[in-house]
């Protein structure tokens, strides 16, 4: 359907599909505050639908075709197939559809600088530096971010200005729907094999995705990153990059130290001149990098460097980003959305700049697909820490064709010399953990699905 932005007012009740998701339950959240009558529903309870209950937001667990067959317009996920109950109902009855990708490049239509932050790595952090930096800066930004963001107590922020800060996905190319004014690629990876089946492919997709930008726009992009760095070649508009290994970039990190906790601080020049020094409250290499991307946008939109100094240093993360859990026999949790080899080796580097004893990871493999195709990059990333306990696969949107397991893993960690478990049941991974570690021990729950629940367990 060609869903014309400008008469959204015509669709008063608006049904969301899999309204559970991050991105799906701050579209919700958005229409709900602009007075549409919506309404969802979701396979599964949690957090998320519940508060969107509480917000007035009727959402269903289970399938809901009553408020299918009563809406004007569905939305709907991409975990959402053709053979759902709810998209039969809305074929018959001849609804508008319009996916959850799709939506969202029309929101970024209505916006005069749509923000888009993309890669495949880093993109909620970012997404959040800059959404910290614009609040501070009383730019008063839309925000969506795929975490709970504690600044805007949630996932999402309607704002009344021109900005609209968005994290931008490249599963299923969705990024290919937006509309931005500025772009953010913070690196290109091999990810979501399932989908584009090459690493050529990926590169395919994100310098379709840089061609988009008019002349007027701007590509942020790091200068570490080789392939980011060709984009330069397939973009009209305004180039600022980025780096730490790259001193021709036009913001370079220098002079980079580490306290206690991992959090660095460091000089940041400025097309070769000192800019200004930054410190994070994030561990990590990574978030240097993250940060630089911020800085760049946040310094082409006039936001004063002290502003912006002073708001990456009170950003202490996002939700599920290496985030500090608590305390048990003096033995720290942490836990951690990183569910690519990639992300498992960034996380693990930042983890060594922290005060600890030994290190313990909790992983849980994530789609049966990525595992398969990343098993030997899987063995090899986890082996930086000094205990590693696997569970099994969350499958989230697949079914296991494969046939492959966490033992798969398993067998590959023991092959290159390094010991690790597998243990099925939480509870059984819990008691583990009490019985073997040590005080000032650190132990890591990883894994996008369900292993986040064995860090309370543990606090608890």
């Amino acid at each position: 359907m060609n869903l014309e932005i400008n008469h959204l007012s015509n669709y008063k009740h608006i049904h969301l599909i899999g309204i559970g998701g991050i991105s799906m339950s701050a579209i919700a959240e958005t229409l709900h505050n602009w007075n549409h009558l919506v309404t969802g529903s979701d396979l599964n309870q949690s957090e998320i639908t519940d508060q969107l209950n509480s917000h007035g937001i009727k959402t269903v667990i289970g399938h809901d075709t009553e408020n299918c067959k009563n809406a004007d317009l569905i939305i709907y996920s991409a975990a959402i197939k053709d053979d759902d109950p709810e998209m039969i109902i809305a074929k018959e009855k001849k609804t508008p559809l319009v996916s959850r990708g799709e939506f969202v490049g029309y929101l970024t239509k209505l916006y005069q600088e749509s923000i888009c932050i993309a890669g495949t790595h880093g993109k909620t952090t970012t997404t959040s530096m800059i959404s910290l930096c614009f609040l501070k800066a009383k730019k008063d930004p839309s925000i969506q971010v795929g975490a709970i963001l504690d600044a805007i107590g949630g996932n999402y922020q309607v704002g009344n200005s021109k900005y609209f800060i968005v994290e931008s996905c490249e599963y299923q190319a969705n990024f290919l729907k937006l509309f931005p004014k500025t772009e953010v690629i913070l690196n290109i990876d091999n990810d979501h094999l399932d989908f584009y089946k090459s690493f050529d492919n990926i590169i395919k997709a994100f310098q379709d995705f840089a061609s988009i930008l008019t002349e007027d726009g701007l590509l942020v992009t790091n200068a570490d990153d080789p392939h980011c760095l060709n984009l330069k070649n397939v973009v009209k508009s305004n180039f600022i990059s980025y780096g730490i290994q790259n001193t021709d970039a036009t913001f370079v990190a220098k002079n980079i130290r580490f306290d206690k906790n991992g959090f660095a601080t460091f000089d940041v020049h400025k097309a070769n001149k000192w800019y200004h020094e930054f410190s994070l409250s994030v561990a990590g290499n990574h978030n240097i990098l993250n940060a630089l991307a911020c800085i760049a946008v946040c310094d082409y939109y006039g936001i004063n460097a002290q502003i912006i100094s002073d708001s990456l240093k009170s950003f202490t993360g996002a939700s599920r980003r290496l985030e500090y859990k608590g305390t048990f026999n003096d033995i720290s949790v942490f836990d951690d959305y990183g569910h690519h080899p990639t992300e498992i080796l960034a996380t693990a580097n930042a983890i060594k700049n922290k005060q600890f004893h030994e290190s313990w990871v909790i992983f849980q493999p994530h789609t049966y697909s990525r595992t398969a195709s990343h098993l030997e990059s899987f063995a090899e990333s986890l082996k930086g820490f000094d205990h590693i306990i696997l569970v099994d696969i969350y499958a989230a949107r697949e079914k296991n064709t494969i046939g492959i397991s966490s033992q798969d893993l398993l067998e590959k960690i023991k092959i290159s010399g390094k010991n690790a478990l597998y243990i099925q049941d939480f509870t059984d991974v819990v008691n583990y953990i009490k019985s073997h570690a040590k005080p000032h021990d650190l132990v890591l729950t990883l894994g996008a699905g369900t292993v986040t629940e064995i860090g309370p367990m543990l606090v608890q």
